[in-house]
């Protein structure tokens, strides 16, 4: 392959579009994607390539969407390894922990191809959650890993990845976030196609199934909703829909004001015109602590700690604690001012630049020994990712359990 498209960029989901759109752009003509179609819908997915400007996929894979998951990643990783065969990209980049990436780095270690892990070192310690197993074993396959925090860095050393094979970054959605976010005509336009006043409603989101397939857990969540002072506006995942249909409670959720699913650039409005977020997404936990919005994190754990002890989120999992914190936050007059004077943990907004970089420097050394593949480089982690890593390896002895706004 020629040094133009010599980086193949795998990915499938709307969230690894937005997340590696600047890392595409800036790879010019020597990027190109290959989408699984894990999230394969115009509305969901192909409009995503629209509003990010990107190319169209070099390879766009078959008989992927809607499937088992066993089935998405063995067929995704049969179709991407037989592509990188024919073509031999010179390195492959995969983001986060879904189905696409795991795909991505197992076909580009079985055909000896070096693997950069965007978003590297993210660590539950809940294997009952598929995006664990997902991204423990990209880490296992990667090359070079992209770690977004000193405490990701931290738990990838601890696993026993050399420290010449980690790099702090940042998180690419800071910058995502900031160039998605619309002005403020717009937003007041979006306000008002809602009917919602600035910093007076609720913007709620539930989709992972440890919510979504527990009848009873679900039942609780709108109810707590329902129970809002002010307004709740709640976007309705598929699966969510879906479970309130099967499980009788259409009823109840009929008491929240629901909307169909929202573009990036929408969400990204409201929820920096809202009072409060509530939700189970991960990308939320990150997105809050760049709009300085509180946020109500309803799951069991999270692989990002981060939004919780920079005073951003807190982790809540019954109905009585929902409730509770929906009162303590909107009691709290002084918590806007301080959240906006609160930097957020996932970097300054160059983390495209920084990977863009690495993953060039990885293709223009060429073919790499087995065994050495990243020993003619010097990938070494930033002074604080060395400190971090005692001091995230202590944390992780202790995690962080529920966190405390703005504390």
């Amino acid at each position: 392959m020629s040094a133009k498209n010599d980086i193949a960029v795998v990915l499938g989901t709307r969230p690894e579009i937005i997340k590696l759109a600047g890392v595409i752009r800036n790879l010019g003509s020597r990027g190109s994607i290959h989408y699984t179609g894990q999230h394969y819908d115009d509305e969901l997915s192909e409009s995503f390539f629209r509003t990010f400007k990107l190319p169209a996929p070099q390879l766009l894979l078959n008989g992927i969407s809607g499937e088992h998951r066993s089935i998405q990643i063995s067929r995704a990783t049969y179709q991407l390894a037989e592509h990188f065969r024919r073509v031999s990209p010179r390195l492959v980049i995969v983001q986060g922990d879904t189905n696409s990436a795991l795909a991505g780095a197992q076909a580009a270690n079985y055909c000896g191809i070096p693997v950069l892990h965007v978003e590297a070192g993210l660590r539950s310690n809940d294997r009952n959650m598929p995006e664990e197993i997902n991204r423990r074993l990209v880490s296992v396959l990667a090359d070079v890993h992209c770690a977004p925090t000193s405490w990701n860095a931290a738990n990838l050393v601890s696993e026993g990845i050399p420290l010449y094979a980690v790099r702090v970054t940042g998180n690419t959605i800071v910058e995502a976030t900031c160039e998605s976010l619309p002005g403020v005509e717009e937003s007041r336009e979006i306000l008002g196609k809602y009917g919602l006043c600035e910093n007076e409603f609720i913007l709620a989101t539930i989709h992972r199934p440890e919510n979504t397939d527990d009848p009873q857990r679900l039942a609780e969540i709108i109810d707590a909703l329902c129970e809002a002072p002010i307004p709740v506006l709640f976007p309705v995942h598929p699966r969510t829909a879906e479970s309130v249909r099967a499980f009788g409670l259409a009823d109840r959720l009929s008491r929240i004001r629901r909307v169909p699913p929202l573009d990036y650039s929408t969400f990204l409005s409201l929820a920096s015109h809202a009072r409060l977020l509530i939700s189970d997404s991960g990308g939320i936990q990150e997105e809050c602590t760049i709009i300085k919005k509180p946020l109500v994190v309803v799951r069991r754990n999270t692989e990002r700690p981060e939004a919780l002890a920079s005073g951003f989120a807190v982790r809540v999992r019954h109905r009585h604690e929902i409730s509770e914190e929906i009162t303590r936050i909107l009691a709290n007059s002084e918590l806007a001012r301080i959240l906006v004077n609160r930097p957020c943990p996932f970097g300054d907004g160059k983390a495209s630049e920084r990977i863009t970089e690495i993953a060039l420097a990885v293709a223009d050394g060429g073919a790499l020994p087995p065994g050495e593949r990243l020993g003619e480089f010097s990938y070494t982690c930033e002074p604080q990712v060395v400190q971090g890593g005692a001091v995230g390896r202590a944390l992780l002895r202790s995690p962080v359990q529920r966190g405390s706004l703005a504390q």
